[in-house]
C-alpha cells in the first residue's frame, strides 16, 4: 500500500469514527466552576481546558464511540450557587459524571448531592477535607492544603526558618489551610509566632502585615489564600518594606498571580505542580512530555499563559475518560470503581495512584518548590 493511499484510508477511518461519535448518545459531564468572581483566575482556565480537550477527544472519535458533552454552570465563586447548580446538573440535566468545584467550599456544597445520587465527582479544589475522610463518590486532582503546608515548612527548615507568621484567608480553602498549617507546624518543629487572617474580598492587608512586622522573632511569612488576595498581600508587603521571605500556598500557582502582584512578587516562593516550569524540567522527568504537551495545546488555542488550575481539569478529565474506557461504559458504580483503581497515571499534577483509602493518589514529591525570579517562575527545589 503506497503512502498516499494509506493516508487517505486513515483520514476516511478518522472521519468515520467522528461521524459515529456524533451520531451516538453523548456522555454528559456536568461541571460547576468559578469562572467569575474572586476565584475566576482558577475557574476560567479550568473551563477552557475542559472545552479544549473534550473538543479534541470528540474529533478523535469520542469515548467508546460516543461524544462527550460538557454541561457547565458558573457559580460566581459562591458556594451556595454551586449547590443549586449541582442539583440542576443531577436532577434536570441528568449528567453522567461531575467534574468541578473550583473551590473547597463549592466542592463541599455539592458533595452530598453526588453522594445521594451515586454520581462519580472529581473535584478541582485543594482542601484535604474533600478526601479525608474518604467519601465513596468523591475524588480530587489538586494537591491538598496539608501537602502545601508540609512542603513549605520542609523548605523553610532547610533555610533555617522556624519562627513563622501565618496569614490565611477566611474562605473554605484558607480556613482549611490554616488548620492544616497549624497541625503541620506542630509536627514539623515550626513555631507560629503570629497567626492572622483576612477576608476573601478585603482590599488592604496592611494592618495584619504591620502587626506581623512588629512581632518579635518572626523570620518568614506564609500566606494561605487564593484569588486576588495573596497578590494584594505582596503589594502591601512591598509598600511596607517587609524584608522577610514570603511563601504562598499553591492556590496562586499561575502567571496571573505574578501579573496581579504588579512587580511585588519577586522572591516569593510556593509549592506547585511541574506544569508551571515544564520547559525547565530535566528530560528524564516523566512529567515533562505531559506538561509540555498541555502547555503547547492550551497556549496555542487561547493565546494566554497556562496555570496549574487548568492542569487540575486536564487530569480530572483524563482520569475520568480512562475509567470510562476500563469500565467499558458509563455505569456509574463501575466507573467509580475504576477511578479508585487509577494506577500510575502521569498527569499535569503528578503521578496518580489511587486506592479505596486514597481518593487523591499524589504524594509530596508531586510538589515542586518555585520562586519568582525576574517576573518568571524558577525551579528551586
Amino acid at each position: 500500500m503506497n503512502a498516499f493511499l494509506k493516508a487517505c484510508l486513515t483520514a476516511v477511518f478518522g472521519f468515520a469514527l467522528a461521524m459515529q461519535a456524533n451520531a451516538a448518545e453523548p456522555i454528559k459531564i456536568g461541571s460547576v466552576l468559578s469562572v467569575t468572581g474572586p476565584a475566576a483566575f482558577l475557574g476560567d482556565p479550568e473551563l477552557k481546558t475542559l472545552r479544549l480537550y473534550i473538543e479534541k477527544i470528540n474529533k478523535e472519535g469520542g469515548v467508546l464511540g460516543r461524544p462527550l458533552e460538557l454541561v457547565h454552570y458558573d457559580d460566581g465563586s459562591d458556594a451556595n450557587n454551586a449547590n443549586s447548580f449541582g442539583k440542576r446538573l443531577i436532577e434536570s440535566d441528568k449528567v453522567d459524571f461531575l467534574i468541578g468545584g473550583t473551590t473547597t467550599g463549592a466542592t463541599m456544597s455539592m458533595a452530598p448531592l453526588a453522594d445521594r445520587a451515586g454520581i462519580p465527582f472529581i473535584s478541582l479544589a485543594g482542601g484535604v477535607v474533600i478526601v479525608e475522610p474518604v467519601k465513596k463518590w468523591l475524588f480530587k486532582t489538586p494537591h491538598t492544603d496539608r501537602m502545601a503546608a508540609e512542603r513549605v515548612f520542609q523548605h523553610m527548615k532547610k533555610q533555617g526558618l522556624t519562627n513563622i507568621a501565618l496569614l490565611s484567608e477566611t474562605s473554605g480553602f484558607g480556613q482549611s489551610g490554616k488548620k492544616e498549617s497549624e497541625a503541620a507546624a506542630a509536627k514539623m518543629g515550626i513555631t507560629l509566632v503570629a497567626n492572622e487572617t483576612y477576608g476573601p474580598k478585603d482590599t488592604d492587608m496592611s494592618p495584619q502585615l504591620t502587626k506581623i512586622r512588629g512581632t518579635a522573632g518572626v523570620q518568614a511569612l506564609f500566606v494561605f489564600g487564593l484569588g486576588q488576595g495573596p497578590a494584594i498581600v505582596n503589594k502591601n508587603a512591598k509598600m511596607l518594606g517587609l524584608k522577610m521571605p514570603i511563601y504562598h500556598a499553591h492556590g496562586v500557582a499561575s502567571e496571573e498571580f505574578i501579573k496581579l502582584s504588579e512587580g511585588a512578587a519577586e522572591g516569593v516562593r510556593l509549592p506547585a505542580a511541574a506544569l508551571l516550569v515544564a520547559a525547565k524540567l530535566p528530560d528524564s522527568d516523566p512529567q515533562k512530555p505531559v506538561a509540555l504537551g498541555y502547555a503547547k495545546a492550551y497556549s496555542e488555542r487561547y493565546k494566554e499563559d497556562i496555570s496549574t488550575f487548568g492542569g487540575h481539569a486536564y487530569d480530572a478529565l483524563m482520569i475520568l475518560v480512562g475509567a470510562i474506557k476500563r469500565a467499558n461504559g458509563v455505569d456509574k458504580a463501575k466507573v467509580r470503581d475504576e477511578i479508585e483503581q487509577t494506577k500510575g497515571f502521569i498527569g499535569a499534577d503528578g503521578t496518580f495512584t489511587m486506592s479505596p483509602t486514597d481518593h487523591l493518589g499524589l504524594d509530596l514529591s508531586a510538589f515542586r518548590m518555585l520562586e519568582v525570579k525576574n517576573n518568571d517562575w524558577a525551579l528551586i527545589d
